[in-house]
């Protein structure tokens, strides 16, 4: 499967959005890369953007881990802001340009490692580029969707961990409630599943931060690893 999508992707003619799109899909990717756009805005504490999480962990069909799906849905007030201007005919978003900023997102974020780790056996794995990329707005909410293979499927011989974090906190990710949040596509049967998500409380105690402190961390920082959404996976 996660073979099948990245020749697809390699093969298919990438559409060239207009400038106005264009200009848009940077300011929106600035945001999610946390660049702080919103200096025109009213002043926020850290974290400024607010993730709620899904995963799903893809199995081949050898029962290797082969990469995993991401399904990110943004808070509204962000979601509010990164859509102005792009209304189509009737005041909808349409989805062309949806799939043009799901593209652009995605496939930049592997500056920063796509906010993601995957260790196997305690090893930490690299990723193919992402594939598969998608974007809908409903509810007054946008969710980004993509699927990141990893460079080199592996079966685990103890287990599987994923994490997803901002080591800036510019972004606050958080693993939406509930297990399903985490599912195992095409997994052998039997896996045992630990997720561990960030207490709210603790994220909040950081709105005492400067933002001067907040602006000397990068994407090599290890300051939001504190706060990271880690899921274990252990299959027999």
């Amino acid at each position: 499967m996660i073979e099948s999508l990245a020749r697809n992707a390699t093969s298919s003619q990438r559409r060239m959005p207009s400038y106005g799109i264009a200009l848009r899909m940077l300011t929106v990717l600035a945001l999610l890369t946390g660049m702080s756009v919103l200096a025109t805005k009213p002043a926020r504490a850290h974290p400024h953007v607010w993730v709620t999480a899904h995963a799903e962990v893809l199995y081949d069909e050898a029962r290797r881990v082969a990469g995993l799906r991401h399904i990110w849905t943004f808070d509204e007030f962000y979601s509010a802001w990164a859509v102005q201007g792009l209304e189509e005919d009737y005041g909808e978003v349409g989805p062309a340009q949806l799939r043009e900023l799901a593209e652009i997102n995605a496939t930049s974020l592997v500056e920063f490692g796509y906010f993601t780790e995957a260790r196997i056996d305690g090893d930490d794995r690299d990723f193919a580029p992402p594939v598969d990329y998608d974007m809908v707005y409903e509810g007054g909410q946008l969710t980004l969707s993509f699927t990141l293979p990893l460079s080199e499927p592996a079966r685990p011989r103890t287990a599987f961990v994923m994490e997803i974090y901002d080591p800036t906190l510019f972004v606050s990710f958080a693993i939406d409630e509930g297990d399903d949040a985490i599912r195992l596509v095409g997994g052998p049967q039997g896996c045992a599943k630990t997720i561990t998500r960030p207490a709210s409380s603790e994220i909040e105690e950081t709105a005492s931060l400067s933002e001067a402190f907040f602006a000397t961390l990068t994407a090599a920082s290890d300051f939001g690893e504190q706060f990271a959404n880690r899921a274990l996976i252990a299959c027999p």
